[in-house]
């Protein structure tokens, strides 16, 4: 068995691990199932990358999202290790191959995601696999008390008496609270169970929150100030595009970026931004999983995120390269009341939900006990207009019914465009001999993209029509004559989101949803919520304080240079005159301007810093600081 070190080395290039990585590594190789919580931005994928590796058999990950598990496996492949996904976004066709390849060994991981482990035939696949690790992703979704329960997830210990006794689990999160971290070592039936946590301070990060009646003129001072790159959080999509064209208009080089938006402009936008020639990127929530862009300088919220979950996953996209950076909370008295509109607006009534579900069922013309197993696309624009209801109603609906496990939305659109050779290649040269105007395209892909034979791979239409000299539109026309010929499976990415039934359609009078479980649910995002809010509004406690202590770590200290400690600092006259001369020499009367407090408060500190040896007077009345 290879050392982890040697792994690490030898695929990702580094000589050493991160602050508690090895020792989460170590503990999964010891066979202990494991729970790791490390703030985002810490090197999670490596966690259970090196061991799965350093094992040398298969390792099934679980994980919630198609653009997560679609970026985790092309980063894999680029880096030489074997890795295949199965997504509710694939086509029943298109799952033989990737189980077939699994089966053979051919795979070093397989990405699922959590709605995969009950059907009987991947159980009945998986059986026949080598697996040697199970990887549980955003493992904070398995819990009713968490921020993003997804009931899928409660399906992943059935799978553990179907593999050998001695197959270890590694559980992951960036966020979890204490009682949730208790949910997912009892849900996930932990054995010899460790758990590793690291600190969620972030000594580079600042947090600042300010009240504004003017949120972008305030965003725009903020980026005169803080030079570098920038990720400014919106709530709508809309707000995306208005905000990304304000800031050009002021000079300030910006794109938007939104689940809305087709796959090619998306991974456009993020690579514009990723390589600075975009300073800011506007987004909704939908940006940031699996970007790892280090030199983030500035994290800007302009809405109020509904948890400190949220906010502390997105403000940490800030300061990845541990140099200083800022996460900035903008608000005005305006946000504090239409959170409350918000809240109602994610709980509509049973009634309402149970009506959508029937509405889904007919606007996709599902009949009653079918559809299990299915995506469709669905349009939910199209369908709160056809239903005369609000898309904000209709989406939290079914986000309600994904957590009763009755279906699951995806509209993260992020699923890119890919190809397997289904043929070997003396069929594959017969064709080409008998369609010479394919035989560029043909030939071009495979040298492109490697392992088409045994596997889909990513595929890019524009990068393909560079290299043929050909329009965009007729390299996809070609290739959707290559998939009607059967030469080569062609799965265009996603331009619609998708509704995936993990049931059968139940007939209106037969649907049951739990009022406990509601009830519930509208309890704990109530609490969290008023964390949220309490966070805006706190004019007392250091932020990083408030956060560290939500997140169950009670003995944490006060940062020292988020606003709250600032001010508190200026307030104060010693710490505000060590403060203000280690910048730079100045005399009593500039630093006293600066001070906020009283005169005699001032003069005794002067004193006794004089007296301390800690400053001193020199040439033309300047005073230094001399302390270590």
């Amino acid at each position: 068995m290879p050392s982890p070190e040697e792994i690490l080395l030898q695929y990702w290039g580094y000589s050493r691990f991160r602050p508690l990585q090895r020792e989460i590594i170590q503990s999964v190789l010891e066979g202990h199932d494991t729970l790791a919580l490390l703030p985002t931005g810490g090197g999670k994928s490596v966690c259970f990358q090196v061991p799965a590796l350093c094992i040398g058999k298969l390792c099934l990950v679980v994980s919630p999202l198609i653009a997560l598990m679609s970026d985790q496996v092309e980063n894999l492949r680029k880096r030489g290790i074997a890795a295949g996904m199965l997504s509710s976004a694939m086509s029943p066709q298109d799952l033989p191959v990737v189980l077939s390849n699994a089966m053979a060994g051919h795979y070093q991981f397989l990405y699922v995601s959590p709605e995969r482990l009950v059907n009987e035939h991947f159980r009945n696949a998986m059986m026949e696999m080598d697996i040697g690790l199970v990887a549980v992703d955003e493992s904070h979704c398995i819990s009713q008390w968490g921020y993003d329960f997804r009931p899928a997830y409660l399906n992943i210990a059935e799978i553990r008496p179907l593999l050998p006794s001695n197959t270890p689990l590694i559980a992951l999160t960036a966020t979890a609270t204490p009682e949730v971290c208790d949910d997912i070592r009892q849900k996930l039936q932990f054995r010899k169970g460790q758990t590793f946590s690291k600190s969620f301070a972030r000594k580079e990060l600042s947090y600042v929150v300010r009240e504004t009646e003017d949120k972008l003129r305030t965003l725009l001072r903020i980026l005169d100030k803080i030079q570098g790159s920038a990720v400014v959080y919106v709530r709508n999509r809309k707000k995306t595009r208005e905000v990304a064209l304000w800031l050009e208009q002021q000079g300030v080089s910006a794109t938007s970026y939104h689940a809305g938006l087709d796959a090619p402009t998306r991974s456009l936008r993020q690579q514009l931004w990723i390589e600075n020639q975009k300073r800011v990127i506007v987004s909704t929530n939908a940006f940031g999983m699996g970007i790892d862009k280090p030199d983030v300088r500035v994290v800007v919220h302009l809405d109020i995120p509904d948890n400190p979950e949220a906010y502390f996953q997105e403000a940490g996209r800030a300061g990845r390269d541990e140099q200083k950076a800022w996460a900035v909370l903008l608000y005005d008295e305006g946000d504090l009341q239409d959170t409350e509109k918000r809240f109602q607006q994610q709980f509509p009534g049973i009634d309402t939900i149970k009506a959508v579900y029937n509405w889904v069922g007919n606007f996709l013309q599902v009949p009653v006990n079918a559809g299990e197993g299915i995506s469709y696309p669905f349009d939910v624009a199209a369908f709160a207009k056809r239903y005369n209801q609000s898309p904000i109603t209709c989406l939290q609906a079914i986000r309600f019914l994904e957590q009763e496990g009755l279906l699951t939305y995806s509209a993260d659109q992020s699923m890119q465009s890919r190809a397997f050779i289904p043929i070997d290649k003396e069929k594959l040269y017969e064709y080409e001999m008998l369609h010479p105007s394919m035989e560029l395209l043909v030939k071009t892909l495979l040298r492109s993209y490697g392992g088409m034979f045994q596997d889909y791979v990513v595929i890019r239409e524009t990068e393909l029509a560079e290299r043929c000299l050909l329009s965009y539109d007729q390299v996809c026309q070609k290739l959707e004559r290559l998939n009607k010929d059967g030469v080569v499976n062609y799965r265009p990415a996603l331009k619609v989101p998708l509704m995936h039934f993990l049931a059968p359609r139940q007939h209106p009078d037969l649907l049951s949803i739990s009022v406990k479980r509601y009830d519930e649910r509208k309890n704990a995002a109530r609490e969290r919520l008023e964390a949220m809010l309490a966070y805006a509004r706190n004019l007392n406690i250091c932020r990083t304080l408030m956060l560290l202590r939500y997140f169950g770590e009670q003995k944490a200290k006060a940062c020292g240079h988020c606003d709250i400690c600032v001010s508190a600092r200026q307030s104060e006259p010693l710490g505000f005159i060590e403060q203000y001369l280690r910048k730079k020499p100045s005399t009593l009367d500039e630093v006293m301007a600066a001070f906020r407090g009283p005169r005699p408060q001032f003069e005794l500190a002067i004193r006794e810093l004089a007296d301390q040896g800690l400053i001193e007077e020199r040439a033309e009345q300047l005073w230094h600081w001399k302390g270590e």
